[in-house]
C-alpha cells in the first residue's frame, strides 16, 4: 500500500535545480545570456573593426605626403615624385577598399543564400535586375579596381554573371565628380546625354554578355567562398559565426588577389596623370574619321579617375575637338584601363575579358560617334 503511495504523490521533477526551477530552463537561460554576451562582444569588435580601417583611410595620404615627400625628400610635384606617392598611396588606399568591401558584403551575405537570390530575380523581368545593376552603379562612388569585391560578392551571392557585368560597367563608367563637373562646363543636356548613355550602354552589355555560358570563365574561387557555404547551412550561424566566414574569406581573396593589384597599380603610377593632348591634336582631330576609336584605343593603357580627365575634355573641346571623340576617351579610360583589366585577370578567365573588352569598346565607339552627331 505504501508503494502505491508514494508512486502515486511523488510528483516533483527529476532534473530540478536545487533552487525549484528545472534544469532544462536555467541551462536555456544560460545559452541566451551567453548568446547575447557572445553578440555584444561581436558588435564590439565590429565598431572597433570600423574606426581602425576609417582611421587608416584618413590618414593614408597625408602619411605617404610626409613619407615620401618628407622623409624620402622627393618633389611631390615631379614626375618621380608623383609616380612613387601614387604608388604607395593608391596600393593602400585600394587593399583597404578591398579588403573592407569583402569583408562587409561577405557580412552581409551571410544573411542571404544564394537560392534566394536566384528565386528573387527569376520571379522578375529580365530587364529589371539589369536595370537596378546599373543604376546601383551609377550611384557608388568606386573605380574599376574597387569594383571587384563587389563584383566577387554579387556573383558569390548568386546574382548572375551578366547582371554583375552590367554593375562592373556602370560603376567606374559614370562618376558623380564627372557628372558635376560636365554639368558646370556644358549645361544639363550633355552630362544628362552621358549617364542615359552610359547606363544604356552596360543594359545591353549585359543583356548581351548574358546569353553566353559565362560561369565556365569565371575563376572558381568565386563561387566557393565561405561565406557561401555558412549562408546555404541549414542551423543558423551566430554573429560571431558570421563574422569569422567573412574574416576567412576576406583574406583568402586578398591572398589571391593581392599580386594583381601591386602589378596594375605600379603600371597606373607610371602612366598616371599622362594625358596625351598633344597625341589628339595630332591624331583624334575633328577632320580624321577614326578620330573615336584612335581615342577609345588610346585611353585603355592608362589609369586616371573621371575627375582628372574631365580639364582635357574641357581644353580640346574649347579647341574644336568632337565631344564623342572625347568621351570616348573618357569613357575608355575608366571602363577599360589596363590595370583594371590585370586586377580582372584575377577573377575573370582571358575568353570572358576578351569579350567584356570588346563588347564594352563597341558600346563605346557607339556613343562616341553618337556625340558627334548631336553635340
Amino acid at each position: 500500500m505504501s508503494d502505491r503511495h508514494d508512486a502515486t504523490t511523488d510528483t516533483t521533477a527529476p532534473d530540478e535545480a536545487p533552487g525549484g526551477e528545472p534544469t532544462a530552463t536555467a541551462a536555456t537561460r544560460d545559452a541566451t545570456a551567453e548568446a547575447a554576451a557572445s553578440r555584444r562582444r561581436s558588435l564590439a569588435l565590429l565598431a572597433g573593426g570600423a574606426a581602425l580601417w576609417t582611421l587608416l583611410y584618413v590618414v593614408n595620404e597625408p602619411v605617404w605626403d610626409a613619407v615620401i615627400g618628407g622623409l624620402a625628400g622627393l618633389d611631390l610635384e615631379s614626375r618621380l615624385g608623383h609616380a612613387v606617392h601614387f604608388f604607395f598611396y593608391d596600393v593602400v588606399k585600394i587593399m583597404l577598399l578591398v579588403g573592407g568591401l569583402i569583408y562587409v558584403i561577405g557580412l552581409l551575405r551571410s544573411h542571404i543564400s544564394p537560392e534566394r537570390v536566384r528565386a528573387a530575380l527569376a520571379g522578375r523581368r529580365a530587364i529589371t535586375g539589369y536595370v537596378v545593376a546599373a543604376s546601383f552603379g551609377a550611384i557608388t562612388p568606386f573605380c574599376s579596381c574597387s569594383s571587384v569585391p563587389l563584383f566577387i560578392g554579387f556573383v558569390a551571392a548568386g546574382v548572375p554573371i551578366g547582371v554583375t557585368l552590367t554593375f562592373l560597367i556602370t560603376s567606374p563608367l559614370i562618376n558623380q565628380v564627372g557628372v558635376v563637373m560636365l554639368l558646370g562646363m556644358f549645361g544639363w543636356e550633355v552630362p544628362v546625354l552621358y549617364v542615359a548613355t552610359g547606363m544604356t550602354m552596360a543594359v545591353a552589355a549585359g543583356l548581351l554578355l548574358s546569353r553566353l555560358d559565362l560561369d565556365r570563365w569565371v575563376e572558381p574561387f568565386v563561387f566557393d567562398t565561405p561565406v557561401g557555404q555558412i549562408s546555404a547551412a541549414d542551423d543558423k550561424p551566430s554573429l560571431a559565426d558570421r563574422m569569422e566566414a567573412a574574416k576567412t574569406e576576406t583574406v583568402d581573396i586578398v591572398r589571391k588577389i593581392w599580386p594583381y593589384v601591386l602589378v596594375g597599380i605600379g603600371l597606373g603610377a607610371m602612366i598616371h596623370g599622362w594625358l596625351p593632348e598633344d597625341f589628339f591634336a595630332a591624331h583624334a582631330g575633328p577632320d580624321n574619321p577614326f578620330a573615336v576609336p584612335v581615342a577609345a584605343i588610346a585611353g585603355i593603357p592608362l589609369y586616371a579617375n573621371v575627375a582628372s580627365v574631365v580639364p582635357l575634355v574641357e581644353a580640346l573641346w574649347a579647341k574644336g575637338m568632337g565631344l564623342g571623340t572625347l568621351m570616348a576617351f573618357m569613357m575608355s579610360v575608366v571602363a577599360l584601363s589596363l590595370p583594371s583589366l590585370i586586377l580582372l585577370k584575377r577573377v575573370l578567365k582571358t575568353p570572358l575579358i576578351v569579350i567584356f573588352t570588346a563588347v564594352v569598346t563597341v558600346g563605346i565607339l557607339v556613343i562616341g560617334y553618337l556625340f558627334n552627331l548631336v553635340v
